[in-house]
């Protein structure tokens, strides 16, 4: 990393870019680093009570909700399960459009309307020849009941961000994830997993807003604090994206990020915010390490941290 040239795009004016250039856009060391979720899954470790938590909810067969600020790692805590069980993970990520259907299945009305239209027969007709499994698409649950059934072994099924659904999609799964099983309207037919099969359920949340009770009473729940040992552990273990950081540089690196999380009140930065600083840090002052002893609104590359003009008005006060 200690070969890239940072300053790319400076305020000189130019004529054609120089190959130099141009291949630096190209050969950006940060985005060629694999920061996919199964990747960043073979770092991750959970500490005693995520990995009790984990447990209890495998123990009991009851969905593990995750909550805590974004960058806590509750995403990664279901891949790495997947990866310590040596199964498949199914992952639904929630919408503000979002309805309990989407994880279930999908049905192609426009189509299959359209293809009893045009052939060449009465319309009621036409609808009780069409074969109404050929229009439907399986979704996320009913993939993973499928995959188990054919490997004998459950799953892990990963709901992201339930909190970003409308109010109603947590009570609209309550009978689907207590008894494993749906109906498909279309057909009449219910789907149904083995209980030995049952998928081993993750569900996170941000926590921007409550969720309803009986939903809650069907979950084994464990709340993951951003605290600094968290913080130190989550850098130290990517210490990969930033080879050029010495150890100490990281930790005083983290000190000056804890004072900045206590004074962004609008938008705290988390582990992913921290990550990416210290990838920038890696490539302009790795060998300059007392670029962190200064005030805390001199710090460099503070925009990869500060994500609101009135989060960066009360640091630069």
């Amino acid at each position: 990393m200690n070969n890239y040239k940072f300053r790319i795009l400076n305020n000189e004016i130019v004529g054609e870019l120089s190959e130099e250039v141009r291949a630096l856009i190209h050969d950006r060391p940060c985005i060629q680093i694999d920061t996919s979720l199964s990747e960043t899954a073979l770092n991750y470790r959970p500490d005693d009570d995520l990995e009790d938590a984990i447990n209890t909810a495998i123990a009991v067969g009851e969905p593990l909700l995750l909550t805590g600020e974004p960058g806590t790692g509750k995403t990664q805590a279901a891949y790495f399960a997947a990866l310590q069980l040596k199964t498949k993970l199914f992952h639904f990520q929630a919408k503000t459009s979002s309805s309990a259907n989407d994880l279930l299945y999908e049905f192609d009305t426009i189509r299959y309307f359209h293809e009893a239209h045009i052939s060449n027969i009465n319309a009621d007709d036409s609808l009780k020849k069409l074969d109404k499994k050929n229009y439907l698409e399986k979704r996320t649950l009913w993939l993973a009941f499928e995959e188990a059934e054919t490997n004998g072994y459950p799953c892990v099924l990963l709901i992201d961000e339930i909190d970003k659904a409308p109010r109603d999609f947590p009570n609209d799964l309550l009978h689907e994830l207590d008894q494993m099983e749906f109906k498909v309207r279309e057909t009449e037919e219910v789907i149904r997993c083995p209980k030995r099969l049952r998928p081993i359920i993750f569900i996170t949340s941000n926590d921007e807003r409550r969720l309803p009770p009986a939903f809650l009473r069907r979950c084994v729940s464990h709340h993951i604090d951003l605290t600094p040992k968290l913080l130190e552990e989550a850098a130290l273990r990517h210490d990969s994206l930033y080879p050029e950081l010495s150890k100490e540089f990281i930790r005083t690196a983290i000190e000056c990020f804890v004072k900045i999380r206590q004074l962004a009140k609008e938008k705290p930065p988390a582990t992913g915010e921290l990550l990416a600083w210290l990838q920038v840090l890696s490539v302009t002052t790795a060998k300059r390490p007392e670029v962190l002893n200064g005030d805390i609104k001199d710090l460099p590359h503070l925009g990869a941290l500060i994500k609101t003009g009135e989060d960066m008005d009360e640091i630069r006060r």
